[in-house]
């Protein structure tokens, strides 16, 4: 899927090396720097691109790194916007304000999260308590729920993860926030969504979780229930805009206080018409329509 792959891969490289550029970049009038969710990395690209088509002088940086590392740039003044698959949390509101720093939340578009295995795996389908057994570690074995007699390789994504964070406290948790259900330690840890892409297509014993912007012929997506006898789900742009796929979430983006100059003309461009017809194109669910 992943639409508009190689122009948002031009640009990546072309962004990444001018954020790295030090100093003299910052100080370009023009410019934004745009850090955070590795999920929303493809969609930001591709509002880039679009904002600087249609704004000559712009430019636009944007790197991934996850959602905490987006939130700690903004944090320390080292990016203009933040891109967040999360809510900002009260410490790290309290450390920004701390530091002069006023977290404006805008909410720019809604996700799912496929949770996938590879291509040769037998199960189609689980319901969201055997998803919390499996990534706990109660459930060590496929043919516990149906499948090959094989261990079950978890992989998840890294603590600074705004993805993370969704599906532990959305799926291991079930939304309780008293619960303490934690990833089994024998978790492997993946630096990207792409990693546990990667990783899916050449392990059969494998399952991870991910932006619903990353299913591909190398993984199978799952039909997810919300309860044993619930019907299972498959992870589309319809049944995320009705609330029928189970494990759906919004996207963010956070500047420094109300935005001003190029800041608020990015928000605006990605909040308007024309932004938000990008947002299905690269596989998300647009909070606006035409």
């Amino acid at each position: 899927m992943l639409k508009k792959l190689f122009c948002c891969f031009a640009l990546s490289v072309f962004s990444m090396s001018a954020f790295f550029t030090g100093p003299s970049f910052a100080r370009q009038d023009n410019s934004l720097q745009i850090k955070g969710s590795d999920t929303m990395v493809n969609l930001v690209q591709a509002w880039s691109e679009a904002f600087m088509t249609k704004n000559q002088d712009a430019f636009v940086a944007v790197t991934g790194g996850g959602s905490g590392t987006g939130l700690a740039a903004l944090i320390n003044g080292s990016c203009d916007i933040a891109a967040s698959s999360r809510e900002i949390k009260k410490e790290e509101i309290g450390l920004a304000e701390k530091k002069n720093i006023h977290p404006k939340e805008f909410k720019v578009a809604l996700d799912g999260l496929a949770v996938a295995v590879h291509p040769e795996n037998p199960i189609s389908k689980l319901s969201l308590g055997q998803l919390a057994d499996i990534f706990t570690g109660k459930i060590k074995n496929w043919n516990e729920v149906g499948g090959k007699d094989s261990k079950i390789v978890i992989l998840s994504r890294e603590v600074n993860s705004g993805t993370h964070v969704y599906f532990k406290e959305h799926v291991l948790r079930k939304g309780d926030p008293k619960s303490k259900e934690e990833f089994s330690p024998e978790a492997l840890l993946m630096p990207s969504s792409q990693a546990i892409v990667d990783e899916i297509a050449q392990n059969p014993s494998a399952i991870g979780y991910f932006g619903m912007g990353y299913i591909g012929k190398k993984n199978k997506a799952l039909s997810v229930a919300k309860d044993a006898s619930g019907e299972a789900v498959y992870p589309t742009v319809d049944n995320v805009v009705s609330n029928k796929y189970p494990i759906s979430r919004p996207l963010f983006v956070y500047t420094n206080g109300e935005p001003q100059g190029k800041v608020k003309a990015f928000v605006d461009f990605i909040l308007s018409d024309d932004g938000q017809a990008i947002v299905p194109q690269i596989d998300f669910v647009p909070i606006k329509k035409k």
